[in-house]
């Protein structure tokens, strides 16, 4: 296996391949990564992502089809997860801050504003013209919940075009397998134990051409007096969502579902998720809730333990 390590995307991206071409492969990839986030950041002020914010109450503006079919798919999702995830995230992630050093718990005041610049009935799609509009000023688009997801199972496809047979994509811990690994029926990949350091894993899965993808309270938060908030903003609320999740990892085919249903089932209730993941082809999860119980769908494949 030959790989290869991208600091991009805010995170460390690592590609391992093996092919007799590795190195012109990995080297492609690396180039994609980094069109990509040229393209679709939110933190890059010449991406064509931040055109669209720039222009918001202002006027549409024409992208290229890459970026306005991941934009549109993420609208559908908005809409049809009633906001759990929402693509226009943008001014309240801003305003909270949290990952950052100047994190702050912001007033009811900035909160209220912020919650009318997120509807996505303010967002105008034109499928004909390829435009997207904010309508009103102080609108943002943050595809981070999906994008990382989207780029990961496009780097699968790519090498698979070209042969590969076995692989590890991780973008930051959103892990995508081709194939299985050499020497054993399956890729093993760990679950972050919430409250444990780094690289300590509560559960280890077993997965063969599956992606894994993992979001928790754990990864990014801040203490405000008594209080502390992490990153996961609800929509409805402006305030971090409060419930008895501290993780939820999916097993999919597809790393863009895993980022869409990670999101989706860290609302809710543990039991809820569980249940409603059952209902779901395709799609495994496991959820560690605040008092340390995991709970996981009938059908993940759990390395027994010791």
């Amino acid at each position: 296996m030959q790989t290869e390590w991208i600091h991009a995307m805010g995170t460390t991206i690592r590609l391992s391949i093996r092919h007799t071409s590795a190195t012109a492969l990995l080297t492609e990839a690396k180039k994609r990564i980094h069109d990509w986030e040229q393209r679709f950041s939110a933190n890059r002020a010449d991406s064509d992502l931040m055109q669209i914010n720039q222009q918001a109450g202002k006027q549409p503006i024409q992208v290229e089809s890459e970026l306005f079919n991941l934009i549109e798919h993420g609208y559908h999702v908005t809409i049809s997860s009633q906001l759990k995830m929402n693509i226009l995230i943008g001014p309240l992630v801003k305003l909270w801050r949290i990952g950052f050093n100047d994190a702050r718990q912001p007033s009811s005041s900035e909160i209220a504003t912020a919650l009318k610049r997120i509807n996505p009935k303010d967002l105008q799609l034109n499928p004909q013209k390829q435009t997207v509009y904010l309508q009103q000023p102080g609108m943002e688009l943050d595809l981070g919940a999906i994008a990382k997801g989207y780029f990961a199972d496009e780097l699968k496809a790519f090498f698979m075009s070209q042969g590969v047979k076995t692989g590890i994509i991780d973008f930051g811990g959103n892990v995508v397998t081709i194939g299985t690994p050499l020497k054993a029926k399956y890729w093993h990949v760990g679950i972050q134990h919430p409250f444990e350091t780094r690289g300590t894993p509560i559960e280890t899965l077993r997965v063969v051409h599956q992606a894994v993808v993992t979001s928790g309270i754990y990864e990014r938060c801040f203490t405000s007096g008594d209080s502390v908030y992490h990153h996961i903003l609800d929509a409805q609320t402006g305030y971090p969502v409060e419930n008895d999740i501290a993780s939820v990892t999916i097993v999919s085919d597809h790393a863009l579902d895993g980022e869409i249903w990670t999101t989706i089932c860290c609302f809710g209730y543990a039991a809820q998720n569980i249940a409603l993941l059952e209902q779901l082809d395709g799609i495994e999860g496991v959820i560690v809730r605040k008092d340390g119980e995991v709970l996981a769908t009938q059908k993940v494949n759990r390395l027994p333990k010791n």
